[in-house]
């Protein structure tokens, strides 16, 4: 006799996940973690990361500072508001692969129009569900981040077979990828209300809500490509130039470290976040490395040294900036000095040019997903735009209540 058919949408997704593929997932150094399949079947392949947030999963899926990483969630149910059609950061969920301990059986939000397991499968991305991602966790802060592949349906084989795979894929460390995930055509976003400024904005993985931010606040946001040139920048008439996150290792970024120099020369106001913050560091002739396992989360703890005040902060990165904390230092380009540390590591998350008009932090004030606490650096642009504080930030207001 044949058990009856589910009658509820709770009892049909009690169904769909009792019937799901077996998967594993395998890191390079050899420890596996076995459950069941999320979201699309197959094999995928990536940087094994993990992201702190309980919230703000679709502005995370669809950042394009996660390409080629496969993303561990710590917050142990994830799916609960499903998912909806004005959230996303950019065009397509650019995850490697999600992981996930306890996959929300219902999504519940007016927003939602279906589940997230439901856009992973329809954007073909290789998950897994109900593995120990606690454990997954303290094993990538003990070990560091590292490449991983999930497996699942046909493509699970011989372990050996698997690790040789995961050891065979690219490695974060050298890898060039911001024109991979920028626009290949330019485009405006326009100004909200009266346009007050002009902003040529290099797209090197841009959020969907930065230029938002910037449109708020009366910019026309001129969105160009990663490989634009100095002429292209200044081809806009720009009052400021803006360098966005990215993926990969800024090291690579030889090019948009040159244009950077451009405008630092032309004494052009600079704003940069995330992956301009590393770019901007190597236009001020300072180093970038790898951290260890990263900052990843909507939780994270930056002091801003130009007021004192601590800020809860979005972050998304593997790489920093190698700048002295206790001392202004002297570049090709006047004094600069840091102006954000991260409280937690002490790792570099903003820097402020003296006598330039520029800066730049590490972390992402758009707040997509995220705290609202630095969106006040959006003003600090604006007023270096007007020619405020004699090209210098330095002493201008902090967070606005």
């Amino acid at each position: 006799m044949t058990a009856p058919a589910p009658t509820t949408q709770r009892q049909r997704r009690e169904r769909q996940f009792s019937e799901r593929a077996a998967a594993v997932l395998v890191l390079e150094d050899g420890r596996t973690f076995r459950g069941q399949a999320y979201g699309a079947t197959g094999e995928t392949f990536g940087e094994a990361v993990f992201n702190t947030g309980m919230s703000g999963y679709q502005e995370t899926l669809t950042d394009p500072s996660y390409h080629r990483q496969v993303v561990v969630m710590t917050a142990p149910q994830i799916g609960n508001t499903g998912w909806n059609d004005e959230d996303d950061e950019s065009k397509r969920i650019w995850v490697a692969g999600y992981v996930v301990r306890d996959p929300s059986r219902v999504a519940s939000n007016w927003r939602s129009r279906r589940s997230l397991d439901e856009e992973l499968v329809n954007q073909g991305i290789v998950g897994i569900s109900g593995i120990d991602t606690r454990a997954l966790t303290r094993h990538l802060r003990e070990r560091g981040a590292m490449r991983c592949g999930i497996f699942s349906g046909e493509a699970l084989a011989d372990p050996a077979a698997l690790l040789a795979k995961v050891q065979s894929s690219p490695e974060m460390k050298g890898a060039d990828l911001c024109a991979e995930v920028a626009t290949t055509e330019p485009y405006v976003v326009p100004a909200i209300g009266e346009k007050k400024f002009t902003v040529a904005a290099l797209d090197l993985g841009i959020k969907a809500m930065t230029p938002q931010r910037m449109a708020e606040r009366g910019i026309e946001v001129h969105v160009l490509p990663a490989d634009a040139t100095i002429e292209d920048v200044y081809a806009v008439n720009p009052d400021g130039v803006f360098f966005s996150n990215g993926p990969g290792d800024p090291a690579t970024a030889d090019h948009q470290v040159a244009v950077a120099q451009g405008v630092l020369e032309r004494k052009t106001p600079f704003f940069g976040i995330c992956f301009g913050n590393q770019i901007l560091g190597r236009a001020l002739g300072f180093g970038t490395y790898k951290l260890k396992y990263g900052h990843r989360g909507i939780n994270q703890p930056v002091q801003d040294r130009t007021t004192g005040k601590v800020e809860v902060t979005a972050h998304n990165h593997g790489f920093a900036v190698n700048a002295p904390l206790d001392k202004v230092s002297d570049t090709p380009y006047g004094r600069v000095e840091v102006s954000h540390v991260c409280l937690n590591d002490d790792v570099v998350e903003g820097l402020q040019a003296l006598d330039v008009p520029a800066f730049s932090v590490q972390y992402h004030p758009e707040a997509a997903a995220g705290p609202h606490d630095a969106a006040y650096l959006f003003d600090r642009f604006v007023e270096l735009m007007r020619g405020d504080d004699q090209h210098s930030v330095n002493h201008m207001e902090g967070p606005r209540a």
